[in-house]
């Protein structure tokens, strides 16, 4: 019988968040390069080569992947005999772990969880609570997953209750477009099928916790009608062309998962839930020995790629004017020097109800960008 001690499980959770939040999964990194070589679409090839420069920086600098540092999501497989030395529940111990982590001082992360959601909606300023799954099953051990999901992928969820004759991959191949390129591809799909609704949905996000495999299956066939479709889905959606960030190409999924579960027999639930290119996530187990090892990647795991700046069209943004930004054109690389102005979802907001209301707005905007972009908290004197 093990005995997991409620400090050891704590730092296991806070580690496990802080790990993620800079080392992309070695699988989808070998994945990704594989896709940047086999892309011939200029601007998309381009848009892959940022996403693994910045992952190779991230695991260096330790610093996170993605600004939106996501909404902390825990899968526990929690053994019938496992004895727990705590005096906090597991939901507690999670949320404090989830805490430690998100305001690390050496890199803490962006607190994005608001509560009351349909009402004041207040943050909550450590990103607690996390979402948990809970399992109980046999052993004398837990098992544990932890990721990070992104909003914007998280926004781009679909589900469906489809009648049994229904088409699925006709569904899928419908909807996808319909997500844009909001929730950042290349990424993953996952796929869930049957059960209820709510049982659909959560098929569908565990499955995008499964290493990238696809073209291992690839080589060896599949066993099964849900790896048939996932070879379909893996194919006809690639070849929709949506391509790497939206800018066309060959890649836009780099695997698609499929987990399904019986369901009543005059319906067919299908739930979707796309991965982002920063897909985090870490599985370990706990036996009683202590907190979990995470050991980091090599670096060696991602190719060395380097950004030639030169291609860029220079662009001086004091000065900049409405017939300049008419030459431009989607995949261009610009080379932004001076002042830019920055502001989310309420200050948008606030600027269209001021001018609603025709009052004056507080800063000027004339001859300016707004960067659409989320705040980063400095770290110590950063």
């Amino acid at each position: 019988m093990s005995t997991i001690r409620q400090e050891d499980f704590i730092q296991s959770i806070a580690d496990a968040f802080q790990y993620i939040s800079y080392y992309h999964p070695v699988d989808y990194i070998q994945a990704l390069s594989a896709a940047y070589e086999r892309e011939q679409n200029p601007a998309a090839k381009d848009a892959i080569a940022q996403i693994l420069i910045n992952s190779r920086m991230c695991a260096e600098g330790h610093r996170p992947i993605c600004q939106d540092t996501g909404i902390a999501l825990v899968f526990l497989k929690v053994g019938m005999h496992v004895k727990w030395d705590a005096k906090m529940s597991v939901t507690a111990m999670v949320n404090e772990g989830v805490r430690r982590a998100y305001l690390h001082p050496d890199n803490k992360l962006r607190a994005s969880v608001l509560t009351d959601p349909a009402g004041k909606r207040t943050n909550s300023k450590d990103n607690t609570p996390a979402v948990i799954h809970y399992e109980i099953v046999d052993g004398d051990g837990v098992e544990v997953i932890c990721a990070a999901k992104g909003g914007g992928s998280e926004a781009k969820s679909k589900f469906a209750m489809l009648n049994p004759s229904d088409n699925l991959v006709e569904w899928v191949l419908k909807t996808v477009p319909t997500m844009g390129a909001g929730w950042c591809p290349p990424g993953i799909l996952g796929i869930g099928i049957g059960g209820t609704p709510e049982k659909a949905l959560l098929l569908a996000k565990e499955s995008l916790m499964a290493p990238v495999d696809i073209q291992d299956l690839i080589a060896r066939g599949p066993s099964n009608r849900a790896e048939e479709l996932r070879l379909e889905l893996y194919e006809k959606v690639n070849a929709l062309g949506i391509g790497a960030q939206g800018l066309g190409g060959l890649t836009t999924v780099l695997d698609v998962k499929v987990l399904d579960y019986p369901t009543h027999a005059a319906n067919l639930p299908i739930a979707m839930v796309p991965n982002c290119a920063a897909t985090r996530h870490v599985h370990f187990h706990l036996h009683g020995e202590g907190p979990a090892v995470l050991t980091p990647p090599s670096l060696d795991d991602w190719p060395k790629l380097t950004y030639d700046s030169s291609k860029g069209k220079r662009v001086n943004l004091d000065t900049v004017t409405r017939e300049e930004v008419l030459g431009w054109k989607p995949g261009d690389v610009l080379l932004l020097n001076g002042k830019l102005l920055t502001g989310r979802d309420a200050a948008h907001k606030r600027m269209t109800d001021m001018l609603n209301r025709g009052e004056k707005l507080p800063v000027d905007f004339n001859g300016r960008f707004i960067y659409y972009v989320g705040p980063v908290d400095p770290v110590r004197d950063e």
